[in-house]
């Protein structure tokens, strides 16, 4: 439940809203006594398994637990430390326990006229906040607006100690320098049980509008780039099977001016949705190879430079941010599709499916990888969190 400024009520709506308030209030402490509960629970489980070694798989709604390498250890369910802390409207600001769903934050923010600004995706209907920030995945909007890492601004976690820590704004000084609370976005769990995280969000646009092109792919990464560099409110892009579909959002008249310079087939409004929330949550055709449950071909995403022209010729392909990402759907070795990759000078994640004992991210540089030992030593010395999760 939120915490929100209210206006105060006038004439016979003042019992009423009175009512209302007090009844949210009582609702708000009933959860913050199930959460303190759940708090000491969890902080019981992390002393448990320093004691005895054996590593915790973090868990909050499992929608994502194909994502990375193989979960090992005993599970923590930390969907129980729920519920929105605090919500101000005004300073684009929420706060919420990590095991809030995803799906209540974004209801508390549609109220108000507002949103997630990376667009996460959720995957099934138990997401959670903190498995959202873990795994550190943005939808369409990602290019034009940032990551999740970028609207994190602060953050309280459970250390291999037990101990309860906080980053961001008010807080102790971050270990080594470190902006630790964006750091924790797509660590998978792997430096502590996320508990709280404060996030930055935005109006929602006030017009969107979506057009699509009949054109061939490298016509479509040449036209993309062309765009990315005028001043068009672009909110999505994406590439497929000979279609660009591309999406504007802002103020009316700024969308209406793109829409006149852009020409194309403009979508309707109901479709226009369903695409890009298919986009989002994987369930657009594209991705019926690889689908989220059972098995399936090996779904890879490539992070290259945008400009980069199309690559291998023969496998399935879906294009997004602008040219940046590049779903393939291969069978294609590991080492090929990582040689691939890098020659454009990117990388490649093996996504979902496939042989992930060749690993499923991208070896770190030496430089990074120092830094996040001596992160995961000053946080979680002993490993017990999501072991191996990010790399074997």
């Amino acid at each position: 439940m939120s915490q929100v400024m209210h206006s105060a009520p006038s004439g016979a709506n003042a019992n009423v809203d009175a009512g209302a308030q007090a009844a949210e209030a009582a609702e708000a402490a009933q959860v913050a006594e199930a959460a303190q509960a759940a708090l000491a629970q969890i902080r019981e489980r992390v002393l448990a398994a320093t004691a005895s070694g054996m590593p915790l798989d973090i868990q909050g709604g499992g929608t994502k637990r194909w994502y990375g390498q193989a979960p090992v250890g005993d599970p923590l369910d930390v969907r129980a430390y729920r519920g929105i802390v605090s919500y101000d409207p005004a300073e684009l600001v929420i706060t919420a326990r990590a095991g809030t769903p995803l799906a209540q934050i974004e209801a508390a923010l549609a109220e108000r006229g507002q949103i997630l600004p990376f667009e996460p995706p959720h995957f099934g209907p138990g997401a959670t906040l903190g498995g959202c920030i873990a795994a550190g995945l943005a939808g369409p909007r990602r290019p034009h607006v940032g990551a999740p890492r970028d609207f994190v601004l602060g953050a309280v976690m459970m250390n291999g100690r037990g101990q309860i820590l906080h980053f961001g704004g008010q807080v102790m000084k971050n270990v080594a320098g470190y902006d630790v609370s964006r750091v924790l976005a797509g660590s998978l769990g792997t430096l502590g049980v996320l508990l709280e995280l404060s996030i930055k969000v935005l109006p929602r646009p006030v017009a969107e509008a979506t057009l699509r092109y009949d054109m061939p792919q490298a016509q479509a990464i040449d036209q993309l780039n062309r765009w990315g560099g005028l001043p068009l409110p672009l909110t999505g892009s994406a590439w497929h099977d000979g279609v660009l579909s591309v999406r504007l959002g802002g103020a009316a008249a700024a969308v209406e001016a793109a829409r006149k310079t852009m020409g194309g087939e403009h979508v309707g409004t109901l479709e226009a949705h369903a695409y890009w929330e298919a986009l989002r949550e994987h369930t657009h055709p594209f991705f019926a190879a690889a689908p989220l449950a059972g098995e399936g071909q090996p779904l890879w995403r490539l992070s290259v430079p945008p400009t980069t022209p199309p690559l291998a010729h023969g496998d399935t392909h879906l294009i997004e941010w602008g040219g940046a990402q590049r779903w393939w759907i291969t069978p294609r070795a590991a080492d090929e599709v990582r040689a691939i990759a890098a020659s454009a000078g990117g990388h490649a994640t093996l996504f979902r499916h496939g042989d992930k004992t060749a690993g499923v991210f991208t070896a770190q540089p030496a430089a990074l990888h120092a830094i996040g030992e001596r992160l995961q030593q000053a946080f979680d010395p002993s490993r017990i969190f999501n072991r191996h999760r990010l790399y074997r």
